[in-house]
């Protein structure tokens, strides 16, 4: 690490040319404190007597430190070395780099290469440490190459030169620091430095031996004061950059002002392109404290700059005056937030190549008196929220105007060329001062004049005869014009909004404008109705017209219709070959609707509410929409009952159609419907239809349903208590869920096994109806692998065991009319051998039938037996007993064969889940090894209140829950892979814990909580006996 509270910095650059004779000497040049009087500094006080230009502290005042120092012009540094300047008769150019302040240099370095590293360590530095850098090289890189920097000490130079930071107070005061800069052999046009960082104790240092230079290992040795000759740790940064002006210019193309300036501190390169004209042809210093010498001087370096922006800027009219007389080919400015006096306008003519002059929120002279703007190639003028009595614009080459929101009284304009003229909100213009304006200029084409309030028909009237090319008219919050005897043919785009002028009887006016594309009538409060055929007509908006009544286009180009919130609609006609997308959401009384278009596609009518059953209609085949292919009708609470019949449609939403009692559809490639909140539906025919999957369950009146879905996978009819007939035709059904379907009988389950052959998943659980004529159909299923019957009044499995033979998965909670019988087949006979998972949750076995089926039924995965109140104890040690009994040889058997009398070791069990949840009269649980229970990974034995002993030894075992196991007083674990275990709620004590999870050495979870003998305090005995925990819940205080 470097410290010291003294630093010195010895630097030196090497360069090595193999294309010359000799070699050429290597000079250090530190810039003093008068090389920077005429430098270009981005970081300086802008009160300075050099010509900078402080662009930093105009950016927020975020300034650049010293390091972003640089120079513009190599003539303006007088504080070179000799030999530097020789060096450049020989037809180099040099380069300076200052990294820090210069004032901290009280001495500059020998130019000789064998007095360096002497000299070098004279120069001393205080706290404020600073790194003066500079080079020069004698023949340029014919390719305009930076110097090329290696690195091959695993550090950075930037990372090495941040660890030199000028603030001393973060480094420690007992060590001292020295930064050396030596050469090494680098081939042509190669420029190579290398650091050398050496921590000493002393303050002062030297830089090796006698040469300077150090020995061939890079390390040197030398006395000091205070210090005998040893060698030195030696850390050389090695760093080469390649990068051509041409990449480097394009690079800062994408730039900014502030970036730029940043940027030229870096080195000679990067100054001399960051000062490319190309940059700096538009000066931005909108809202910047930018002086006038400042400003100057940029324009002076600058002089072709072509674009100026001044505006909210203290000095702006100083400043502009200044643009004008220095930048001969400027060709935009912007100004404003200020005053302008006459004198400006007056000069402006000097400027001859400006051709777009933007004045924004400013004053105009006095105020009261008229201001003149006269100019032969001004192009656009925009005077915005000025401050002005009369404006007078004499400009014959002007075409776009602007001079919105700007409380003249009066605007005399003289340009003939003129064809964008813009002055709305302009309140105290009259109606004789806007004609007069708009009349002057024959050849607009453009005129907003919007939120003049004095503007009258007759102004339009005028306009429309001296204007014969108007093609753009803004005439919003205009409340005194009709258009009721104007005719403007050319008329492409027409605005009235908020016009209260506006009635069905402008619509004939409107109806001359045979080129109108674009028309908005928005708030219009006096509209009734609107008809138009119009044949470029595109665009149209109807927006909160509370009288509106009646809509009636006709356009082949019609794309786009806006009608929204207009309460009194209730008829629409629309004919179009362009309309794509219709949306009339909220129209509460639109009750007919026709339409035409042969590319619509997609119709939103959402709460139409006065939507009636016939208006689907015009939706179907044969209505006029041949292409439709999305429709919503949601909430549209009239329609009874929907019918429809489309080739096109792909999506219908009918969400929140409550009264609707009846659906038809007959849509081959509809492939989404949505039903939700028809709680009133009773009969539905989806006949034929493309859809995949559907969710009838939202429906809960439900009665007949018919299905002809080819490509369905997945039906849902959960909740459809009252289906009494089905039709499902659904050749790739796969999962059908028909749960709390109380009336689906026989018959129905029959004949849907029979045309759905591949159905995988079967849920009919609460399916009282369903009896074993049902079940047999099964066996149509032969992919069947998930069945459930649970909450049903079955009494015979057989059908099942018959029909289902690839099952996987069987379900039967809560069939309480089971007998301790009808499961024997499954340990006795062999059945459903692709069994793994199991459920017999609240059901009535027995305990010895529950017993033989976890003795024989070792392919079970999965087995739930929560709440089986006739399960007394789980004792596996005796079931390998009762295994070997029934598994001695038949009497039938062979007597050939010689009988053995020794019991058959039990076969692994692939038992992997068991869940004992809430049984009430379960005392005891053993599970031993003997068992060979190898792949038991969970076991829930939770809210069995009368537990009281648990002894399990299942190596795999990763999750045991005896939570509320109030009664739990033995607790027996070898289970080397558990990980969690929960004990919540139990009486256990703390000696049975420990012991229990002594043998457990991976668990990480334990959870003790309101365990009334265990203590918090305690806990830390725990951990010891079982290092392996992470997480220990317990309560705060015990009860």
């Amino acid at each position: 690490m470097i410290v010291g509270s003294c630093m010195k910095l010895w630097c030196c650059f090497g360069y090595f040319e193999e294309a010359r004779e000799r070699e050429e000497e290597i000079g250090v040049v530190v810039m003093d404190e008068s090389s920077r009087s005429e430098e270009f500094n981005c970081a300086g006080d802008e009160n300075e007597e050099s010509g900078s230009f402080n662009l930093a502290r105009c950016e927020a005042n975020e300034g650049l430190s010293d390091a972003g120092e640089f120079s513009m012009d190599r003539e303006s540094i007088p504080g070179r070395d000799r030999r530097v300047n020789e060096s450049d008769e020989c037809g180099s150019e040099s380069w300076e780099l200052s990294i820090g302040s210069s004032r901290n240099f009280n001495h500059i370095a020998s130019s000789s290469g064998q007095n360096l590293a002497a000299d070098a360590s004279e120069i001393e530095f205080d706290g404020e440490t600073s790194l003066g850098l500079g080079r020069f090289n004698w023949n340029q890189d014919v390719q305009h190459k930076r110097a090329k920097v290696n690195s091959t000490s695993g550090k950075h130079l930037y990372e090495t030169l941040m660890s030199l930071a000028p603030d001393s107070s973060a480094l420690p005061a007992e060590e001292g620091a020295q930064l050396s800069l030596v050469p090494s052999i680098a081939s042509a046009n190669e420029m190579v430095l290398c650091f050398n960082l050496n921590p000493n104790n002393n303050a002062r240092g030297n830089l090796g031996d006698t040469d300077g230079w150090g020995d061939e290992n890079g390390s040197g040795s030398g006395s000091g004061s205070g210090s005998g000759s040893g060698a030195s740790t030696m850390e050389d940064l090695e760093v080469r950059m390649d990068l051509t002006d041409d990449l480097l210019h394009m690079v800062f193309s994408f730039l900014g002002h502030i970036d730029l300036c940043r940027a030229a501190g870096v080195c000679r390169q990067w100054r001399v392109a960051s000062a490319h004209e190309d940059f700096w042809r538009c000066f931005n210093f909108k809202d910047r404290n930018i002086s006038v010498r400042q400003f100057t001087d940029m324009c002076r370096r600058y002089p072709n700059a072509t674009e100026v922006n001044v505006l909210g800027t203290p000095y702006m009219h100083v400043l502009a005056m200044k643009a004008i007389s220095h930048l001969r080919n400027l060709e935009a400015l912007i100004l404003g937030k200020g005053q302008l006096s006459d004198s400006f306008f007056h000069n402006l003519v000097d400027c001859s190549a400006l051709k777009k002059l933007r004045v924004i929120d400013a004053t105009l002279g006095n105020g009261i008196h008229e201001i003149c703007v006269n100019h032969e190639r001004l192009r656009e003028l925009q005077i915005i929220k000025c401050r002005v009595l009369r404006i007078s614009v004499k400009c014959p080459l002007l075409e776009i105007l602007s001079l919105k929101r700007t409380n003249m009284a009066h605007a005399t304009l003289h340009c003939p060329l003129l064809h964008e003229l813009d002055i709305r909100s302009c309140h105290k213009l009259s109606d004789a001062g806007i004609r007069s304006a708009a009349t002057s200029c024959p050849l607009l084409t453009s005129l907003d004049m919007s939120n003049c309030s004095c503007v009258s028909d007759e102004t339009l009237r005028e306009i429309a005869q001296t204007c014969a090319n108007l093609r753009v008219l803004y005439a919003s919050y205009c409340p005194n014009i009709s258009l009721e005897s104007v005719r403007m043919p050319m008329l492409t785009v027409l605005k009235l909004d908020n016009c209260e002028g506006i009635t069905s009887a402008s619509m004939a006016a409107i109806a001359h404008s045979y080129m109108l594309e674009v028309l908005e009538l928005d708030n219009c409060g006096l509209l009734t109705a609107v008809s138009l055929d119009l044949q470029h007509l595109r665009n149209i908006r109807l927006v909160h017209c509370r009288k509106f009544l009646d809509l009636n286009l006709r356009s082949p180009v019609l794309s786009s219709v806006t009608v929204s919130n207009c309460p009194a609609l209730h008829r629409i006609n629309i004919s179009s070959g362009s309309l794509q997308k219709l949306v009339l959401q909220k129209q509460e009384s639109l009750s007919t609707l026709a339409l035409q278009c042969q590319s619509l596609q997609e119709i939103d009518l959402s709460e139409c509410e006065s939507l009636t059953s016939s208006t689907c209609e015009v939706f179907g085949d044969g209505g006029g929409c041949p292409l439709l292919r999305s429709l919503i009708l949601d909430n549209c609470e009239s329609m009874t009952s929907v019918r429809l019949s489309s080739t096109s449609l792909i999506s219908l939403s009918l969400t929140g159609c409550r009264a609707m009692t009846a659906l038809e559809l007959a849509c081959p490639y509809l492939e989404q419907v949505s039903l939700d909140g028809c709680d009133h539906l009773e009969r539905a025919s989806f006949c034929p239809v493309g859809l995949r999957s559907l969710n009838l369950g939202i429906c809960p009146k439900l009665k007949v349903l018919n299905i002809e879905a080819p490509q369905m996978v997945g039906l849902e009819l959960k909740g459809c208590g009252v289906l009494y007939n089905a039709s499902i035709n659904c050749p790739r059904l796969t999962s059908l869920d028909a749960s709390f379907c109380s009336q689906l009988g026989d018959d129905c389950l029959s004949a849907t096994t029979n045309s759905c052959p591949l159905i995988e998943s079967l849920i009919l659980m609460s399916c009282p109806s369903v009896g074993p004529d049902g079940l047999s159909s099964l066996c149509w299923l032969a992919h069947l692998i998930s069945l459930d019957l649970s909450y049903t009044f079955l009494m015979n499995l057989q059908p099942v065991y018959q029909s289902c033979l690839q099952l996987k998965v069987l379900k039967l909670q809560a069939c309480k009319y089971l007998t301790d019988s009808s499961l024997e087949p499954l340990y006795k006979e062999g059945a459903l051998p692709a069994l793994r998972e199991l459920d017999l949750s609240y059901g009535t076995l027995c305990q010895s039938a529950i017993e033989e089926l976890l003795a024989f039924c070792t392919h079970l995965t999965h087995v739930s037996l929560n709440g089986c109140a006739n399960m007394h104890d789980l004792n596996w040690s005796s079931n390998s007993e009762r295994f070997s009994e029934l598994s001695r040889v038949d009497e039938s058997f062979d007597t050939s064969l010689e009988i053995v009398s020794e019991p058959i070791e039990p076969p692994d069990r692939l038992l992997q889940n068991l869940n004992c949840v809430g049984c009430p009269n379960i005392k005891k649980v053993v599970i031993p090894a003997v068992a060979r229970c190898l792949q038991l990974s969970s076991l829930n034995l939770s809210l069995s209140a009368n537990l009281k002993e648990v002894d399990v030894a299942c190596y795999n075992l990763g999750f045991l829950n005896l939570s509320n196991c109030s009664s739990l007083e033995v607790l027996k674990l070898q289970c080397p892979r558990l990980t969690s275990l929960f004990l919540q709620s139990c009486s256990i004590s703390e000696e049975a814990v420990e012991a229990a999870i002594s043998y457990c050495s991976m668990l990480e979870t334990l959870d003790v909580r309101y365990c009334p003998k265990m203590y918090p305090v305690n806990m830390v005995r725990l951990r010891r006996v079982c290092p392996s925990l992470k997480r220990i819940f317990s309560s705060l205080s015990s009860s």
